[in-house]
């Protein structure tokens, strides 16, 4: 029998070991270690994106918090974009021309400290959520990410 897991979590930081192990459960959803985008007997899963969801802040992106992996379906990105057309959420999206996901990420979330740091904006460090694609997925060949922070 099958199974897959709808969401993963762990507790981390922006430290280098934080972001060493979130690349690693990254590296175990991709492999299929992890059974989010594909099931326990690695058939990938069709109408799923990963989407990850930043919650339980000890303080602000200089403490602890929990990071999830989960698995959504289109309803999930409409309900979202429901949320920043009401004002709940900011949405950033920014691409990397070489493809790199990682570039197109920090490129991102650089954009939401500065705001943050200017006042532009104000967290509520609630939940957010970031999607981003990997180059061989857009039609244009361009690494693409989507913050969604709760303003």
């Amino acid at each position: 029998m099958a199974y897959k897991l709808k969401e993963v979590t762990i507790r981390t930081n922006n430290s280098e070991e934080g972001m060493k192990k979130i690349d690693e459960i990254w590296d175990d959803i991709s492999s299929g270690k992890l059974p989010i985008l594909f099931d326990s007997e690695h058939t990938f899963q069709q109408g799923i994106s990963p989407v990850s969801r930043y919650s339980n802040y000890s303080s602000d992106e200089s403490g602890d918090y929990d990071l999830s992996i989960m698995a959504v379906s289109v309803d999930f990105f409409q309900d979202i974009e429901l949320a920043v057309s009401k004002g709940l959420y900011k949405k950033y999206v920014e691409k990397d021309e070489n493809g790199d996901i990682g570039v197109c990420a920090r490129k991102a979330w650089e954009k939401v400290w500065a705001e943050q740091k200017s006042g532009e904006i104000k967290r509520t460090f609630t939940k957010d959520y970031e999607s981003s694609v990997p180059s061989k997925y857009t039609k244009d060949g361009k690494a693409h990410c989507y913050l969604y922070i709760a303003i």
